[in-house]
């Protein structure tokens, strides 16, 4: 039996206004409603709603042999709440069949694995209840933000408690190897790894609309054909592919929408294939090996690597002091500012900020709201500027000590303000000089060093015992 796992992702960022410099300390609200309204119930019914319907009819057709798995971003769940509070609502109809399996993320699909640990677990944690509360599930397996890995990421994870973790089969990582099996984490063996078969995965994801594809047009039957082709000791085919290729990125018109209804009914007719979600498959087999990655992995570009977020002076700049601000977020309590500092951290802020030549670099200009990558630079940076100073005057005793920076810059000014009358009274020659007035401390000592008055009591006391 070979097992296909197919994983879906699900993120949109907080996309955030026209942020100008003089807006900050005047203006505290980053967030361009109109355009996330707009955005998450123009992908609800181009391709959430109508893909998630497709699913749960095959999961029904097929009992027991058709199953998924999704990971959805902090960010997205809490614009489904405001926007479009019927796309969970299809979720937890597909959570019900117990044939789809929601994995655990970051909470703000953020890059905090690769900056902060403590605020990394802080995030997870937070996911992991949201889709317990959700979805009835406490998520066993663990797919980071962009599918970033590393032996020392999977370690954190391992000690987290979870069993596997998602991440890219990557041409640096494995070499000769192939992607088509289960793998363990190299320095926490009990940590399974599910490695993205990325050519298969990549051509429904980034192919399947380009015409100009020498396998053009892409159909089940056609795919079915690629997976029958491989190696049959090649026992796990993990396709792992963004949620939005269905109906978004690639419009309907395309027939992606089709092509993912006959994907199931066209695989599962072969008896030797069936879908399994991650923490079966972690059930059901056994790793091969270890799989070494030293440094950290993705799945985003031809490199596979994390410079699309971190690949030039400005992104480090902008992730460098965002983070700056952990620990004095983790001792606040203001529940606006921790949504702000939830929504401040999604990855695509510093997508935009990109410089570098990208493989799919059409798609990038789709997806980024600004003009060029410094723009997107020099927004995000009025918004962090304007929200660390609000962070500040949140801290415990800070309304303290400016009331102390204040009464001291007062009295420093009058001070000063007499210094100068003063020195202007000497110059005209109204008063002379005024001696400088003693300190309590100096009065004492003259006090102590002047010949003290006998009292008239004290003299007579004298006197008669003179005589």
């Amino acid at each position: 039996m070979r097992h296909i796992c197919l994983y879906f992702q699900l993120h949109q960022p907080i996309r955030l206004r026209r942020y100008r410099f003089f807006d900050i300390g005047n203006d505290h609200y980053y967030y361009d409603d109109y355009a996330n309204e707009s955005a998450i119930n123009r992908l609800a019914h181009t391709c959430y709603l109508p893909a998630n319907k497709i699913l749960l009819d095959a999961i029904k057709k097929h009992k027991g042999k058709f199953s998924v798995a999704f990971s959805i971003s902090g960010t997205l769940l809490a614009q489904f709440r405001t926007y479009a509070p019927e796309v969970i609502d299809s979720f937890k109809a597909l959570a019900a069949t117990k044939q789809v399996e929601f994995l655990a993320e970051t909470s703000a699909h953020s890059l905090a694995a690769l900056r902060n640990e403590e605020e990394f677990r802080r995030q997870v944690a937070e996911q992991v209840k949201t889709i317990e509360e959700l979805f009835g599930q406490t998520p066993t397996v663990f797919r980071n933000t962009e599918l970033i890995y590393s032996d020392s990421l999977g370690e954190v994870v391992a000690n987290m408690g979870f069993k596997a973790m998602l991440a890219e089969g990557a041409k640096q990582v494995l070499g000769w190897k192939s992607p088509n099996y289960l793998y363990c984490n190299s320095i926490e063996p009990k940590l399974k790894v599910l490695l993205k078969n990325y050519s298969l995965s990549d051509d429904i994801a980034l192919r399947f609309g380009n015409s100009s594809w020498s396998e053009w047009p892409l159909t089940a039957d056609k795919f079915k054909g690629w997976l029958s082709a491989l190696p049959e000791n090649e026992e796990l085919i993990n396709i792992f592919v963004n949620y939005e290729t269905f109906g978004a990125n690639n419009k309907p018109e395309t027939g992606i929408l089709e092509f993912l209804k006959a994907l199931p009914d066209t695989v599962l007719a072969d008896k030797n294939f069936v879908f399994q979600t991650p923490s079966k498959v972690v059930s059901l087999l056994q790793p091969v090996s270890a799989i070494n990655v030293p440094n950290a992995t993705s799945w985003v570009d031809e490199e596979r690597d994390t410079t699309s977020w971190l690949g030039n002076e400005m992104q480090n700049e902008a992730v460098d002091k965002l983070y700056a601000l952990s620990e004095q977020m983790h001792s606040c309590e203001d529940a606006v500012l921790q949504k702000d500092w939830q929504y401040l951290q999604a990855s695509d802020h510093f997508y935009y900020m990109s410089t570098k030549f990208f493989s799919n670099g059409a798609n990038k200009a789709y997806v980024s709201p600004y003009v060029t990558p410094y723009e997107a630079f020099i927004n995000y940076m009025n918004v962090l500027s304007d929200f660390a100073q609000r962070l500040k005057h949140a801290m415990p005793g800070y309304m303290a000590d400016a009331e102390v920076g204040q009464l001291k810059s007062a009295i420093a000014y009058k001070d000063a303000k007499i210094a100068k009358l003063e020195a202007e009274l000497v110059k005209a020659g109204v008063a002379a000089k005024p001696a400088k007035a003693r300190t309590p401390r100096k009065k004492a000592a003259d006090d102590e060093k002047a010949p003290k008055k006998e009292t008239k009591s004290i003299a007579k006391t004298k006197k008669s015992k003179q005589e």
